[in-house]
């Protein structure tokens, strides 16, 4: 296949108001990795860019909620982000922020450009202030229903349950996020990009042209906004936190995180050239050049309109050759939530998996949401890595090193005559760079994933028939065959594995001792060499390359998320409103006193019901009490409780009850018993 020699790969910017979460990593990060590193096995020159958004709204919201600087909060996540990344193997060229001075310049420069050549509308227009705040409310700041599909949690920049974007003005019922009042208009001044200018050049461009390869979900969202009619879009906005508009009247105004975020991927790359050595004029403006953007289906319309849009304008850059967007991943079932703490975070996945950023590589892949939504579970997670990569994959590699340090003291056979199944063995594994390819270059990361994990099924069919360990007991010639055909697929899982499994790849590669004393293999040589691990070569000792995970292990995790569960729903439990006012004289009939639980046993054929024997100093009677599903019978006995004894006898069930037990929730929704703390107090007490 005939493609670019260079290539310029770019991920989204992730917001510095938080770490970096698995819904982060399936929809762009481990895809874009495993395609970068897929190109450079194949000989490409790839400046693969990325870097921190540290001038989103969402980040000042997070400022003001800490009671710190925008600054601060950049800083903070913008460290650990970065750290994260390298630690879990994401191989940027460069990965820089959007606050840094390169930055600033070069898109102040940008903004210039397209003033200069007359490329914005400049126009004043009411939009959304909060009175109480004296603020204009951009984007986030404004929260509010959406006019497309009646989500009422929508925000002024786009709906995140349809995907429209939005302008705040557009929202019903909108409300300011950061006092909860309802906004006024009032006017004010901003530059516009006229997107209509430029909708015969993107109709032209993607709906007429070669784009019908992008993804359907990438394509149909952006023939959706065409076929809408495209409209100006503003590239200001009222804040102090941003790159000043750098032109006469733009005092007090910064540009539009979503018109700086997409040059960010410029100005990192000239970070990166400036180091390096290079041009990065090459990796922008030649047309030779691809460039590709990893995103998640969120920021489609920025990168398939708007910055195509911007490029065009500005008549210099090349365009995006693709915009492989993804679906979202849920986690066990529900929408993954930063502000709910609803996520597995990357920070702290690789604190508590030690050494096991390719469990989680791997299964991100093979549950990459690449045409739908789709759902990380944390029970999926552990079958993924005790039935295939411990299974198949390591149980492999694990069975042929140790048979060759047994048989030849971890030397690599010499081969006799093929048989005609090594014959067909050795081809197939030779057909897998293509199959893979293939996939691969259609950004089909799933598919090419599960084709890998092909290749170790086949080394472990062809051990399984072959059945090396009864061979050697009859036919020593016929073994060292087996042996050396299975030491080949090994070698060649040790380079085709690279883009999927890093961590796994490089400790395979020790293992096999390729490297220092035998060169490694190119993509390319494991389809045109006949030999990958040639006879006589000596590899290393036998070594796990994956750990079976146990249940407690995912229990852990499981009551980690259940714990972020209630604590949400204790800080959004309603407090139920004051009852009507009584008098003194109302309160003086309730007769309550401290009591004592004697006997207690499960009411039959009832779910909720405790019978309870009391002691209320006055009398031993019975209660009935509907505490069965958060206490048992043997739990409550010896109690000291408190007991509303004047109450009006009632029947349940056929038993008399003859008071009531008071109860009431604790912060995480569980049943307590409003009871004295003092042991010393006597049954009969009365409480007033």
């Amino acid at each position: 296949m005939n493609k670019p020699k260079r290539y310029t790969i770019t991920t989204a910017l992730p917001y510095t108001n938080g770490p970096i979460h698995i819904g982060h990593l399936a929809g762009v990060y481990v895809p874009a990795d495993i395609y970068v590193r897929y190109l450079r096995l194949t000989g490409n020159d790839v400046a693969f860019i990325g870097g921190s958004d540290e001038h989103g709204v969402p980040i000042t919201i997070k400022a003001k909620k800490e009671g710190v600087s925008p600054q601060d909060i950049v800083d903070k996540y913008h460290a650990i982000i970065k750290k994260s990344f390298e630690d879990f193997g994401i191989t940027y060229d460069n990965y820089s922020r959007t606050s840094a001075p390169i930055h600033h310049e070069t898109a102040s420069d940008f903004f210039k450009t397209l003033y200069d050549k007359g490329e914005f509308i400049e126009e004043t227009t009411e939009q959304l202030f909060d009175e109480q705040a004296s603020q204009f409310l951009a984007d986030r700041f404004v929260t509010g229903t959406c006019p497309k599909c009646g989500n009422e949690e929508a925000y002024g920049d786009q709906c995140e349950t349809c995907g429209t974007s939005l302008n705040a003005t557009d929202l019903i019922n909108p409300k300011s996020a950061l006092t909860g009042n309802v906004p006024t208009l009032k006017q004010t001044k901003h530059w516009f990009l006229p997107l209509d200018k430029h909708e015969a050049f993107l109709r032209e461009w993607i709906l007429k042209g070669h784009k019908k390869d992008w993804k359907p979900n990438v394509y149909g969202q952006v023939k959706s906004w065409i076929d809408d009619g495209l409209r100006p879009r503003a590239v200001t906005r009222d804040l102090d936190w941003g790159i000043p508009v750098p032109v006469a009247g733009g005092e007090g105004k910064v540009l539009y995180v979503w018109f700086d975020a997409p040059i960010g991927y410029i100005s990192s790359t000239k970070e990166w050239a400036d180091r390096e050595g290079k041009d990065w004029e090459l990796y922008w403006k030649d047309k030779d050049t691809k460039l590709v953007h990893f995103i998640g289906k969120d920021n489609i319309v920025f990168h398939c309109i708007i910055f195509p849009a911007m490029l065009k304008a500005e008549g210099s850059y090349i365009l995006p050759d693709n915009v492989p967007a993804n679906e979202f991943l849920n986690l066990e079932g529900n929408k993954l939530s930063t502000s709910k703490n609803w996520a597995v975070w990357l920070h702290e996945y690789l604190e508590e998996f030690p050494g096991q950023q390719d469990v989680l590589r791997y299964v991100l892949t093979a549950n990459a949401p690449e045409t739908k939504d789709n759902d990380f579970t944390w029970k999926d997670f552990q079958a993924r890595n005790n039935n295939e990569l411990v299974a198949v994959f390591g149980n492999f590699i694990n069975r042929v090193v140790v048979l060759t340090n047994k048989y030849y003291k971890g030397v690599v056979p010499a081969a006799d005559e093929l048989s005609q199944v090594d014959a067909e063995t050795l081809a197939a594994v030779k057909a897998y760079p293509d199959v893979i390819s293939s996939s691969i270059e259609r950004y089909r990361f799933r598919e090419a994933g599960q084709e890998l994990m092909n290749l170790a099924r086949l080394g472990n069919k062809y051990l399984a028939d072959e059945e090396p360990w009864k061979v050697i007991k009859i036919d020593e010639t016929r073994t060292q065959t087996i042996m050396y055909v299975a030491l080949q697929i090994a070698s060649a899982l040790a380079t085709l594995s690279e883009p999927f499994l890093p961590f796994t790849s490089n400790k395979l590669k020790d293992i096999l001792n390729i490297g220092l004393s035998l060169g490694e293999n190119t993509w390319g040589d494991i389809s045109s060499k006949d030999i990958l691990l040639p006879s006589g070569h000596q590899i290393g000792k036998a070594e796990l390359l994956f750990s079976k995970i146990e249940d407690e292990t995912i229990q852990k995790q499981l009551d980690k998320l259940e714990a972020s569960k209630k604590a949400n729903e204790a800080a959004n439990k309603i407090v139920e409103p004051q009852k009507e006012t009584i008098t003194f004289d109302d309160f003086t009939k309730l007769d309550i006193r401290v009591g004592t639980i004697l006997e207690a046993q499960k009411m039959p054929k009832a779910k909720k019901l405790l019978v309870l024997k009391v002691d209320t100093g006055i009398d031993v009677r019975t209660i009935v009490s509907g505490i069965a599903e958060s206490f048992t019978a043997e739990e409550v006995v010896g109690k000291k409780v408190t007991v509303l004894v004047n109450l009006a006898p009632r029947a349940l069930r056929g038993v008399e009850s003859e008071g009531m037990i008071l109860m009431t929730e604790s912060t995480d929704g569980k049943l307590v018993f409003v009871n004295p703390d003092d042991a010393s107090v006597a049954n009969g007490l009365q409480i007033s």
